[in-house]
């Protein structure tokens, strides 16, 4: 009720909440960081685990939610239908600002997702897929449902999580898989230079993996409307993509 719960959303890889694309620790570990934050009751975490391995028999998503009581509820539901054709070709976004599309509280996972929705409903009416949230300067922080990715003189970028985004499972796997390639990762804000540098963008999450972004549409009052556009085919994608491989 009122928002006053946290969830985590996981993508069931070979049917194992143990399989290591699954990350199903990280998941909890997430959970049980913003219960100790908050005081909040455990929940029986052995319960929450049977009631995961009930439904991942019939569902590829899984979100567990925790109430402040301790209560949880699990629910399932399948991949997004047009996904593997995102994942493909890409998708385009709308950049939003302004205070009501701000984040509540953006290093936890919380049910009070106003913010969020209200900023991918927009960038919908928008007829566009995502949206990505900004700063007070302008600077690019995340997608409604992810973290950002782009591709700039051989090297990935990704927000800083001093940013106060949300510190993505997905972020986290891809910074570590990165690294065990010899990759660098540069974590730093996403100025409108930055951006405008880039050569490639995408964002991830545990539901979609990575999905590029082919252009970046912006409104800009009596100027109209400024579209960024970005290479969806790069091939520095198939580096991030090596993980679930």
């Amino acid at each position: 009720m009122y928002g006053a719960t946290v969830f985590t959303t996981l993508r069931i890889y070979d049917r194992s909440l143990d399989y290591p694309l699954t990350n199903w620790k990280r998941h909890c570990d997430r959970l049980l960081s913003t219960i100790h934050a908050f005081g909040w009751q455990e929940p029986a975490w052995q319960r929450v685990r049977q009631g995961t391995e009930i439904l991942l028999q019939d569902f590829p998503l899984l979100r567990v939610t925790i109430f402040a009581d301790g209560r949880e509820w699990i629910t399932g539901r399948n991949l997004p239908a047009d996904l593997t054709e995102k994942q493909q070709h890409g998708i385009a976004v709308s950049l939003v600002s302004g205070e009501e599309f701000q984040r509540f509280l953006p290093a936890h996972k919380t049910g009070n997702y106003l913010g969020a929705w209200l900023a991918r409903t927009t960038a919908q009416q928008m007829a566009t897929s995502e949206a990505i949230l900004v700063d007070t300067t302008g600077n690019w922080l995340e997608t409604s449902t992810g973290n950002l990715w782009g591709w700039q003189d051989g090297n990935w970028w990704t927000p800083p999580l001093a940013a106060e985004i949300l510190p993505g499972v997905m972020r986290s796997q891809l910074i570590n898989w990165l690294k065990s390639q010899n990759q660098s990762v540069i974590e730093k804000p996403w100025t409108p230079d930055v951006v405008e540098n880039m050569e490639a963008i995408a964002y991830s999450n545990s539901i979609v993996e990575i999905v590029p972004i082919h252009s970046v549409l912006e409104e800009r009052g009596k100027e109209g409307k400024l579209t960024l556009r970005y290479d969806p085919y790069h091939p520095a994608f198939e580096q991030l993509k090596g993980l679930f491989q």
